[in-house]
């Protein structure tokens, strides 16, 4: 039987797993030992709540006896308001330790999300949604809360009430006792057989506002392309529509909980009517003393009570692990480096040569490197036929180039359940090439050739699926991944910004640069004049992804913050594609300034920036086709001379 899913660019949109797995109690306890020092303290308390409140059904037991017997009352009213005002105490500090241990569950759950998230293989982030995760860290570790605040601890006092109560009913009056644990008994089976569906609901819910999360975050990132298509109206109806799920989930969720709560009320009803009546003619036959009967009716509200948090309770442990299974999926996932073995002891620095590991190997070096992305796309039962192949993660324009877009509906089409499994065909396939030290390397070719990819392999991103990749002479699988990437500064092809002022995003890879040192990349990169209109300086925010900058502005922060990180290799993703030509002039001059001791790789379409590179590697394909000075490729690489033709270089 075949499942399909949609998490490509290019193909479709990436989806949010629905059927995650469902967390058990075990899973929930660590959470819950975590505070197990405040959790001891509020058991303590729960004990003498407990004592406090069961002595006084006994002691109006007594002054009833004692008004009727017209004896001396002494001081049992004393003692009862004493024991009324210690249970309210007692209750309301428990209340506040369970509130702050509840908070600490949240904090504590969010921080191990948090970082297990941002640790995740990049693959992990291709095929989720990026407001579905949000969600995880907000609205699902928020029900945790209820677990100690309404839940197990809160009903470990409410245990021991229902004990108290129970023997001293017992001793009161078996009879009424029977006949009140029989009203019970159902009250409790009915509540056990909702309680399963209360978690599968919940755990439905929280899906559903993740979902609700990823569109609402969808559309106000793309607010400008939005606006400009004319698609208000369109995308609020999506996103209404995901409203709607979380509604209706919600709803079920509320549907089956109201069949739960008001089963305590019913049970109070019921047992008080029976003990009313049953108990008045008890007192009218003088098998028990009035007395009595007003003490077991007190005894029997206080057996109610902690009946109904107890039902409380499963209903939100039942909604916390439906929501800790969404938290448990993330956690459970392994992190890009916890399958790496046997790594080489720190940094292999790449400078000079007598700096290096190996001096006389290539700064990087690609061995027959053969790549396929992780496939996310289109997921088949296994079969005995031979696979078929689909990339989720290329573009577009690449599938069209390679034909690949025809196919891939095809193969769509026509499976069936019985279709093999949808792989991804090789982005690169073989590609070998080195980059010298201390030089400038240029990968070009035709977009969906690979180019980014290499970039990304080199960042350990993803890792090679054949061959090898090695820096400074060394597998870079080899290496921890931290020590790798503290030698590399990389610029992404959309030169992304965070949210925060431009100090922030100038140190994000240099946390110890100083202001002057900052003000100084901004004067390489011409950016100075980003400073001199807002008077906070290098304070001034840039907004969400960086929307009070300009594109070339952006890009030029990006390139500074890889300068100001002096990493020996310098990797340059279109570096330069959103610049004018007199800001691309001034960029390439201080790119040249701080590469003379660094190893540059640097992918362009425009050929007029790399031309003067010490090594161009052509690339189509996933293939490199041809390697070598701009006069060299032009006479031995037909794909090269072409493009130099088309932007007037020959």
């Amino acid at each position: 039987m075949s499942e399909t899913s949609t998490r490509s660019r290019g193909l479709g949109r990436r989806s949010t797993p629905k059927d995650g797995p469902r967390a058990t109690f075990s899973q929930l306890l660590p959470y819950i030992f975590e505070q197990k020092g405040v959790i001891v303290a509020v058991v303590v308390l729960s004990v003498l709540g407990a004592a406090a409140s069961l002595a006084q059904p006994l002691l109006v037991s007594s002054l009833i006896t004692q008004v009727q017997a017209g004896d001396d009352l002494g001081n049992l009213v004393t003692v009862l308001v004493a024991l009324v005002v210690i249970a309210a105490l007692i209750s309301g500090y428990q209340h506040y330790l369970l509130q702050r241990t509840g908070e600490s569950v949240v904090l504590a759950s969010r921080k191990r999300l948090i970082a297990r998230m941002l640790h995740l293989p990049i693959a992990q982030f291709d095929s989720r949604r990026t407001g579905d995760l949000v969600s995880r860290v907000g609205s699902d570790t928020t029900l945790l809360r209820a677990v100690l605040t309404q839940g197990l601890v809160d009903s470990v006092g409410g245990v021991l009430l229902f004990v108290g109560a129970l023997i001293a009913m017992l001793v009161i009056d078996p009879v009424l006792l029977g006949a009140t644990v029989l009203v019970i008994a159902i009250s409790i089976v009915v509540v056990v057989l909702l309680s399963g569906r209360i978690r599968e609901a919940s755990h439905v819910t929280q899906s559903k506002v993740g979902e609700l999360a990823s569109g609402v975050e969808r559309s106000i990132s793309a607010v400008r392309t939005v606006r400009a298509s004319n698609a208000t109206d369109r995308e609020i109806a999506t996103v209404e529509q995901h409203a709607v799920g979380a509604y209706e989930a919600g709803v079920k969720v509320a549907r089956i909980s109201a069949l739960v709560v008001p089963v305590a009320g019913i049970a109070l009803q019921v047992s008080l009517l029976v003990v009313l009546g049953l108990g008045g003619y008890r007192v009218a036959s003088g098998e028990i003393e009035i007395g009595n009967l007003v003490a077991f009716i007190m005894l029997l509200f206080m057996l109610i009570a902690p009946l109904g948090s107890a039902f409380g309770a499963l209903t939100s442990v039942n909604s916390a692990l439906g929501a800790l299974g969404r938290i448990q999926e993330i956690i459970d996932l392994p992190t890009e480096s916890q399958n790496d073995r046997d790594l080489a002891p720190l940094a292999v620095i790449i400078g000079a040569a007598n700096d290096a590991v190996l001096p006389d190997a290539p700064a990087i070096e690609f061995r027959d490197v053969r790549f396929s992305y992780p496939a996310t796309s289109v997921i088949v039962e296994p079969s005995e036929a031979p696979a078929v192949t689909l990339n989720p993660l290329v573009e577009l324009d690449e599938l069209s180039q390679t034909g690949s877009l025809e196919a891939v509906t095809d193969v769509v089409a026509d499976a069936g359940a019985d279709a093999p499994a949808i792989q991804r065909p090789a982005v690169l396939g073989g590609v070998s090439f080195s980059a010298p030290r201390g030089k400038r390397t240029a990968l070009v070719g035709p977009s969906g050739a690979g180019k980014s990819t290499i970039l990304a392999l080199i960042e350990r991103f993803y890792d090679p699926t054949g061959g090898e990749v090695r820096l400074g002479g060394l597998d870079i699988r080899s290496l921890d991944r931290h020590d790798l990437r503290a030698q590399i500064g990389y610029v992404e092809q959309d030169a992304p910004v965070l949210a925060g002022s431009i100090r922030d995003n100038l140190v994000l890879s240099a946390p110890d640069a100083t202001d002057e040192q900052c003000v100084a990349v901004l004067g390489a990169v011409n950016l100075l004049d980003v400073l001199d209109r807002d008077p906070a300086g290098l304070s001034a925010e840039v907004g969400e992804n960086g929307v009070m900058l300009s594109g070339g502005e952006r890009q030029r922060l990006a390139i500074g913050r890889a300068l100001l990180s002096e990493s020996p290799i310098l990797l340059l993703d279109e570096s330069t594609s959103s610049l004018d030509g007199v800001n691309e002039q001034k960029m390439r001059a201080a790119i040249d300034a701080v590469a003379e001791d660094r190893t540059l790789i640097v992918i362009a379409h425009r050929l007029s920036t790399v031309v003067d590179s010490d090594q161009i590697v052509v690339l189509d394909h996933g293939r490199v086709i041809g390697t070598g000075t701009h006069s060299e490729l032009v006479e031995s690489t037909p794909l090269y001379r072409d493009l130099a033709k088309h932007q007037l270089l020959v």
